[in-house]
């Protein structure tokens, strides 16, 4: 074996979970304690980056709509030149990687390079907030299944179908719809769902910045407008939405709770 060979290296695409640091899984924690180079996602906590190692290096290569965004090539690029050089290399997504966190396209091009590669799956906001308020976006009595959609396509990428949606009698839980919103409805409504649908929202599930807001599906754009609700947040539409308020989950003493918590994790 030639000894000054350049060691090989690796990336694991890793979701760091919708915000708490206590979601994150332990494999994801110790994956990331072995990293040397840290590539991070727009919404991964930065109280999930204060915990890294001082000799990590870590680069920031946001990606959110409506912003000034590092592009998909360079991110694949900065990864495979990386990992050719030897290094541990964690990509570090809200969320999960393979839950609208393009860590398909990251794998594809890592494979198709010849590099190593793993994923360690995080707890998607599309679940994580909904529960936050107390919302099962499954229950056997009004809704046998959930739709994960995205509301933001993106070039190239495929629009859903809401009128099929809208007649499927699922949960559906919207990720990136807040500034397509009114289209959104609209769409939903002309497939026949009902305008009174319940619908919440819930912006930075597990974050200390949290909100949410409850209604009905066709006034959700002047729900949003109303609350001063935007990105990154979730719209959570059926039967189920109306759970929260009926069980009185978010009380004054869970609210209380859930902020210390927050501030103990700082």
């Amino acid at each position: 074996m030639n000894a000054t060979a350049t060691p090989r290296g690796r990336v694991s695409l890793v979701g760091a979970g919708p915000g708490d640091p206590e979601l994150m899984t332990r494999k994801a924690w110790a994956c990331l304690m072995q990293a040397e180079l840290v590539l991070v996602d727009e919404l991964v906590d930065r109280r999930i980056l204060a915990e890294l190692p001082a000799h990590t290096r870590v680069l920031q290569v946001g990606k959110r709509g409506g912003c000034a965004s590092t592009e998909q090539g360079f991110i694949h690029a900065l990864m495979i030149r990386s990992a050719r050089q030897g290094l541990r290399v964690v990509r570090l997504k809200g969320g999960d990687p393979f839950i609208f966190g393009r860590g398909g396209e990251e794998m594809d091009a890592l494979q198709a390079a010849g590099i190593e590669v793993e994923v360690i799956n995080g707890l998607s906001a599309g679940l994580a907030g909904p529960s936050s308020v107390g919302i099962s976006v499954t229950d056997r009595r009004c809704a046998p299944g959930v739709a994960l959609v995205t509301g933001h396509n993106g070039e190239g990428g495929r629009a859903p179908d809401w009128a099929a949606l809208a007649r499927s009698g699922l949960t559906l839980v919207v990720y990136m719809g807040v500034s397509r919103c009114a289209g959104i409805v609209a769409a939903l409504m002309e497939g026949g769902l009902a305008a009174s649908t319940p619908v919440a929202v819930i912006s930075a599930a597990h974050t200390e910045q949290q909100r949410e807001a409850f209604g009905v599906l066709a006034l959700l754009p002047a729900l949003l407008a109303s609350e001063g609700l935007g990105s990154p947040a979730v719209l959570v539409i059926g039967e189920v939405a109306a759970m929260a308020e009926a069980r009185n989950f978010l009380n004054d003493s869970a609210r209380a709770e859930r902020q210390a918590q927050a501030s103990g994790s700082r």
